[in-house]
């Protein structure tokens, strides 16, 4: 059996496909690299602009000095004495309502020949305060400091003009920094003592940019987002997905809205006093991404994931020729056509940069058949069979494209191919003497049909 035609035969295709192997791994580790290079310009535009942003506010801190009377003795002879120490922290009291409504504007910028997003917000903010929720009163032992109203972001750098901010009507005066005891970024607006003991109402907007994703934390007790943007590919994530959203081609429009009841943010930051000296608030937020769809290079590096499936099929035709026919290929043209194909890959990732996915597999795949077309009419030696093969080849692009393009249905699609492959092989080969062909005689009774003659299913 080792040395039959057939299994030497089997055995030669086996180790080209091996072969082809390598340079699809190389081809692989090219679009990674390509890939990587495109990600570099988010990074740069991150650096050069802001980068994703994290709404943190508004709220109200309230500097908290607490006097703490203890008596201590300084040895165990001694009486004991009263010791007065002063600790020191902030109160943060949260708004009772929060009502953020955006409208969002992507702006896309290119460094070479890749694409990076930049967005910009107009954001109007109203919020509610109610003084009972303020559970701190200055007294014997407290004193109060002056509050602020705090507005903090994940990088400062993306705000842009900020409007009139007013405090039951009146303007407040905005300062740079969140003014906490942290490197937390952002603004703060400082209030009147007397500004404590009554309800207040905040309404203000601004401007804010950055890169990737913007996030809103809910910190009201009844918490509510509107945004509005002209990107259609939004990119829901976080730890509250919106109620209500619409995307469509124009853009997409979405809705949030949680409670303390959901979040439970009113004792995470209010009773937690390690949010004042904090470089990084890890709250739950409402988020949005400005999502990058599918580009070339992740469709690319799924498509030659099918490369193998597409050679397999490509010599399995060839190998069936071979067996209805008394023209025999040689491996060196296996190969050939396999190198073809892994270099219809290549050309779509270069074609792809500049041309856009679709148009650059369309060109491909022409360029490919038309390779192809040329050279197996030589080794074929039948324009008709060269034509057939070429049919083929470009049949299978197309339903390579449809897997790409379905992901849900991409394993059905895959299983479909290789039945109709499997019956088509079975059909043509139901007559084949297979021993015959492991043994390497030829039948001496009939004469040789030619190309054409034999791929003839319909004598």
């Amino acid at each position: 059996m080792l040395k039959s035609p057939l299994f030497l035969k089997m055995f030669t295709l086996a180790g080209c496909l091996c072969v082809l192997l390598v340079p699809l791994t190389m081809l692989s580790s090219l679009i990674g690299e390509r890939a990587n290079y495109r990600n570099d310009v988010t990074d740069t535009l991150r650096q050069s602009s802001a980068g994703a942003q994290k709404l943190i506010g508004p709220l109200i801190a309230v500097p908290v000095t607490e006097t703490v009377i203890s008596m201590e003795s300084a040895g165990d002879k001694d009486a004991p004495k009263e010791v007065r120490r002063k600790h020191s922290y902030i109160r943060m009291w949260l708004p009772e309502s929060l009502m953020v409504n955006g409208t969002q504007q992507v702006e896309t910028r290119k460094i070479g020949i890749y694409d990076g997003q930049i967005w910009h917000n107009e954001i109007e903010i109203k919020a509610e305060f109610d003084p009972k929720r303020l559970d701190i009163k200055p007294g014997e032992n407290i004193t109060l400091g002056e509050p602020f109203m705090v507005l903090a972001v994940s990088d400062s750098r993306g705000i842009g003009q900020i409007h009139t901010t007013r405090l039951n009507g009146e303007a407040l005066s905005v300062e740079p920094g969140t003014g906490l005891m942290s490197e937390l970024q952002g603004i703060h607006m400082l209030l009147a003592a007397e500004s404590l003991n009554k309800p207040l109402q905040l309404s203000m907007s601004l401007n804010l940019s950055g890169t990737g994703a913007f996030s809103v934390v809910p910190l009201g007790r009844n918490s509510e987002m509107t945004l509005n943007s002209d990107w259609p590919h939004p990119g829901f994530m976080g730890d509250f997905l919106p109620e209500k959203r619409e995307v469509s081609a124009t853009g997409f429009q979405a809705h949030w809205q949680s409670s303390w009841f959901a979040n439970n943010l009113d004792s995470k930051v209010r009773d937690s006093i390690r949010l004042a000296a904090s470089n990084d608030w890890v709250l739950p937020a409402f988020s949005v991404n400005i999502a990058t769809p599918a580009d070339q290079y992740q469709l690319t590096d799924r498509a030659v994931k099918y490369a193998v499936l597409l050679i397999v099929l490509t010599f399995l035709a060839f190998f069936v020729f071979e067996s209805l026919t008394a023209r025999q290929m040689h491996p060196m043209q296996y190969m050939l056509v396999g190198l073809s194909l892994v270099m219809f890959y290549l050309v779509l990732l270069a074609l792809s940069e500049h041309t856009g996915f679709t148009l650059a597999w369309i060109i491909a795949s022409l360029l490919g058949a038309l390779l192809n077309g040329i050279y197996l009419q030589g080794v074929m030696r039948s324009w008709r069979a060269s034509l057939l093969f070429t049919a083929a080849l470009l049949l299978l692009d197309g339903v390579m494209w449809g897997l790409l393009n379905s992901e849900d249905n991409a394993l059905l699609l895959g299983t479909g191919v290789l039945f109709v492959a499997l019956s088509a092989v079975m059909f043509l080969t139901r007559k084949l003497d297979w021993y015959r062909l492991s043994t390497g005689r030829k039948k001496t009774n009939e004469p040789v049909a030619d190309a054409e003659e034999a791929l003839r299913v319909w004598k």
